[in-house]
């Protein structure tokens, strides 16, 4: 745990400017990708998540760990899953070994459109950072973002 010295209203003032941060982010990519490809932001989290699924072993993640990484509940997760299906994005089969238990994959389909919004994305979320980066309040938190990116660390 971080010890912290902060005061509550610190604390609070940190929180909403994450908070904002989170949501200029998230409209920005929002916007960008229903525009460019009929896609909203948790569809396309969605698709990369299960995009990096593998056939061995632990390779195909439990409806509880997708919603954990798409931050939705897991009827909500299921819901999602179901639209992308119908639209030909997303399959469902059983699993081998235990018959109880369904994976989903992306369909060729799904990793088509998931290589054609990538771009989109990517610079959204740099345009959103770079404007966030201009307000004073919010450039500490970009800055944190910035470091923590894979690149960033090599």
């Amino acid at each position: 745990m971080i010890a912290t010295a902060a005061t509550p209203a610190a604390l609070a003032q940190g929180w909403s400017a994450l908070s904002l941060l989170h949501g200029r982010i998230e409209t920005r990519i929002e916007r960008a990708l229903q525009a460019g490809h009929g896609l909203s932001a948790r569809e396309y989290v969605l698709l990369e998540v299960l995009s990096r699924q593998h056939d061995g072993e632990g390779g195909h993640l439990q409806m509880k760990q997708v919603a954990d990484a798409v931050t939705l509940s897991q009827s909500a997760t299921t819901r999602l899953v179901t639209r992308l299906e119908d639209r030909g994005l997303l399959s469902r089969y059983l699993c081998l070994t235990d018959r109880r238990g369904i994976y989903t994959d992306v369909t060729p389909a799904g990793l088509t459109l998931l290589a054609d919004a990538r771009p989109t994305h990517d610079a959204a979320l740099r345009e959103a950072l770079a404007e966030a980066g201009r307000d004073t309040l919010l450039r500490p938190l970009v800055e944190v973002v910035e470091a923590a990116s894979p690149t960033a660390r090599s």
